[in-house]
């Protein structure tokens, strides 16, 4: 593999965030409750502002990783250990992203439609997000720099 494959799984791994990410805020909006009390604008962008910050969360995330428990070689190499750290540090900055902007800032509120992880207080939805999107963009991170491989 030459030097660029790490730099072709990062960019397919921001590609892909980005695009899961402004489907899944679009999908989930009506689980927060400007889905109700907001306007068209407020709503777009919402799942805008949103999709940004996923993106900084998911690059901030695999920054950590690749630090920690990267290989010069990854995607190839260590790719487990990768993506376990990437999608726990998305996780706990999600958890404590949603905790501070629901409880203490009240930035925003879940509707009654929001799934409630008991004893968390954090959403469901923002959960799997963290923990789906990081999993599928990772994969394809790999699959891109394996395709490069193969004969």
């Amino acid at each position: 593999m030459n030097d660029s494959g790490w730099l072709q799984g990062l960019r397919r791994y921001l590609a892909v965030t980005a695009i899961a990410n402004l489907i899944w805020e679009t999908l989930h909006l009506p689980l927060y409750t400007i889905w109700n009390d907001g306007t068209l604008r407020d709503k777009m962008f919402a799942v805008l502002h949103c999709t940004a910050g996923d993106i900084l969360i998911a690059l901030g995330a695999w920054a950590f990783a690749v630090v920690v428990a990267g290989r010069p070689e990854w995607p190839t190499e260590a790719f487990r250990r990768v993506a376990l750290l990437t999608i726990a540090a998305g996780l706990a900055y999600t958890g404590y992203s949603e905790w501070l902007n629901t409880t203490i800032r009240r930035s925003w509120t879940y509707s009654e439609w929001m799934p409630v992880i008991p004893g968390l207080g954090l959403g469901l939805s923002p959960a799997l997000q963290w923990i789906v999107i990081p999993s599928v963009a990772l994969w394809a991170a790999r699959r891109s720099t394996a395709a490069e491989r193969a004969p």
